[in-house]
């Protein structure tokens, strides 16, 4: 990183908008490296796969705003009929989610549906024979592997604009349960620790490809370590996600009220026959948080808290307070309630039965 003041200041000019959001100072001078000059091998060898790879990409745009949250991130598309892969964040909690193509063309994107345990998000948009990624010819990385991130990170691409892309290498593949006591993460298993600041505002669900535009991870959320303020640039091997895709399209990890033909049982599960009280239904999304269980319920013998946050009833979403509601239903209240809760950046799985009357 040998740039002198005076190029500095040259591309900060350059960079404009971009600069105003670059709050970080390691991003900063990784954003001097991007825009100072290459030599023509370098520009040979990637011009052609960033080129190749950026019909694929999406801008995704739907809820934030509040206490300073980033109200876009990104995704890629993984089917020509409009599948798109992203990260599972607050950005999906909205009926109004806008996926932006690599042509500028905006859509108005279904949540076909998310699995949580790997922090992913499946959206479909009306369009057909899209340029998109085939998931069963992702590739597996080692270590020191030179790998390119596309995402829109800071919003640098609002239309037809290209998306942002960083170029490093891939420091090693570890389990995230192995950092869990400072990283905060949901996700547990194995990922890519990348060299490149893929850690912004906005770089969730882009895409990791090898130096050849082949497909390699979904670049994680914003991790940050508590305890010494610092970041973790990472990205979740395809590999890792294939199946969680795979079961979101079928219909497996839809909620249970999308099939039309599923028969709800005469005497169903209730909230009060669990014990569970959520939180007021006030918006059309609320989040299913538990907001207290009734003493010796079964919500209290199965160890649910206050503040758990409902993610899966018997292995279906449960994408807001409705949806949890709606998914008791039908459930016959001999039946077991399999639930999976999220507490804090803890992923709990637990049974609740209802008592024989």
């Amino acid at each position: 990183m040998n740039c002198s003041s005076r190029q500095f200041d040259m591309v900060c000019r350059i960079a404009g908008r971009f600069v105003c959001c670059l709050a970080r100072t390691n991003l900063l001078l990784v954003s001097a490296c991007l825009f100072a000059p290459r030599t023509a091998t370098a520009e040979s060898t990637f011009a052609p796969v960033v080129h190749r790879v950026q019909p694929q990409m999406v801008k995704i745009y739907g809820a934030g705003g509040a206490r300073g949250l980033e109200a876009y991130q990104s995704g890629f598309v993984i089917s020509p009929e409009g599948h798109i892969l992203t990260v599972w964040s607050y950005v999906l909690d909205t009926e109004f989610i806008t996926a932006v193509l690599d042509d500028g063309r905006r859509f108005q994107a279904e949540l076909v549906g998310a699995d949580p345990r790997v922090e992913i998000a499946v959206l479909k948009v009306d369009a057909e024979d899209l340029p998109h990624f085939n998931l069963d010819d992702a590739v597996d990385l080692a270590a020191g592997a030179r790998v390119l991130a596309f995402s829109n990170l800071f919003n640098v691409a609002v239309g037809d604009e290209a998306a942002s892309v960083l170029h490093g290498n891939v420091a090693g593949r570890t389990r995230l349960a192995a950092r869990r006591g400072a990283f905060e993460s949901a996700y547990d298993g194995p990922a890519y620790v990348l060299d490149a600041m893929t850690n912004n505002p906005g770089a969730g669900g882009g895409a990791l490809t090898d130096r050849r535009g082949n497909l390699a991870g979904l670049v994680g959320k914003e991790l940050r370590n508590k305890l010494d303020n610092t970041w973790l640039n990472y990205a979740i091997p395809i590999s890792e996600l294939q199946y969680s895709v795979e079961q979101i399209i079928s219909g497996e990890l839809r909620p249970r009220s999308a099939e039309p033909d599923v028969r709800r049982p005469a005497a169903p599960v209730t909230l009060a026959l669990l014990g569970i009280v959520l939180i007021p239904d006030v918006l059309a999304k609320t989040p299913p948080y538990v907001d207290h269980v009734v003493a010796s319920s079964p919500a209290e013998e199965a160890g649910l808290q206050p503040d758990d946050m409902i993610l899966f009833v018997n292995d279906r979403l449960a994408g807001s307070a409705s949806e949890f509601k709606e998914a008791l239903t039908f459930i016959d209240r001999i039946d077991e309630v399999r639930l999976l809760v999220q507490r804090g950046q803890m992923l709990i799985e637990t049974s609740l039965f209802v008592p024989d009357e």
